[in-house]
C-alpha cells in the first residue's frame, strides 16, 4: 500500500555476524555482488571479517559513487592515558546503490567525536609540527577514548614531546568533563 515507506532488507546471506546490541542502520551493494553494511557500531567492509568502529575512522569522503575511508590503527607506545594513532592507507569502495550509507557514515563518524583540538609543538619542544588530541565516543563503552595523532613528520620520541602531549590530553580531559 505505501511502498515508499518500506525499508530495504539486507539479504540474510549477506548479513555479517553482528555483535551484541549491534543493528544494521544502512547497507549498499558494491562490486562483485558484495555489500557494505553500516551498523550502530561501525562499518562492515566487503569481505571483512571484522567491523571497523566509527571511532576508528579518521576520515570518510563520498564522491557520489565511491566511499573512501581512512581508518587509523593504534601505534604501540609506553603507558599513558591515551593512544597514539596512525592512519592506514585509504580504502575506496564503489557503492552501486548507496541508499543511506553515505549519510550514516557522515553522521556517525561526526557523532563519535566529542572533542578535537590541534596544538603546535614547536614552542615548547622545538619539534616542528603539531598534535591533534581527540576524545571519541565508543559504542558500549562509558566515557571517552582519548587518542592523539601527530602531524606528518613529527618525531614523537623527541625530547619533551610525550610529556607535552600528556599535558595536552590532561587539559582536554579537564575541559570536556560533563560533555562526555
Amino acid at each position: 500500500m505505501f511502498g515508499f515507506l518500506q525499508r530495504r532488507r539486507l539479504p540474510a546471506e549477506r548479513r555479517p555476524k553482528l555483535g551484541p546490541d549491534e543493528r544494521v542502520v544502512a547497507w549498499a551493494g558494491t562490486t562483485g555482488d558484495n555489500v557494505l553494511v553500516a551498523t550502530n557500531h561501525g562499518l562492515w567492509l566487503p569481505g571483512a571479517d571484522e567491523r571497523l568502529g566509527w571511532h576508528e575512522i579518521h576520515k570518510a569522503t563520498w564522491s557520489g559513487r565511491q566511499l573512501a575511508v581512512i581508518a587509523a590503527r593504534e601505534v604501540p607506545v609506553a603507558d599513558g592515558d591515551y593512544a597514539v594513532m596512525d592512519d592506514l592507507p585509504p580504502l575506496a569502495v564503489t557503492l552501486l546503490d548507496p541508499d543511506r550509507v553515505p549519510e550514516q557514515v557522515r553522521v556517525r563518524v561526526n557523532k563519535s567525536i566529542a572533542h578535537t583540538s590541534h596544538h603546535p609543538l614547536e614552542e615548547l619542544t622545538g619539534v616542528r609540527g603539531g598534535v591533534r588530541v581527540v576524545g571519541r565516543r565508543v559504542p558500549g563503552v562509558n566515557g571517552l577514548r582519548w587518542t592523539v595523532r601527530y602531524d606528518e613528520g613529527v618525531d614523537a620520541s623527541a625530547p619533551g614531546v610525550a610529556e607535552h602531549t600528556a599535558e595536552l590530553v590532561a587539559w582536554a580531559k579537564s575541559g570536556v568533563g560533563a560533555v562526555a
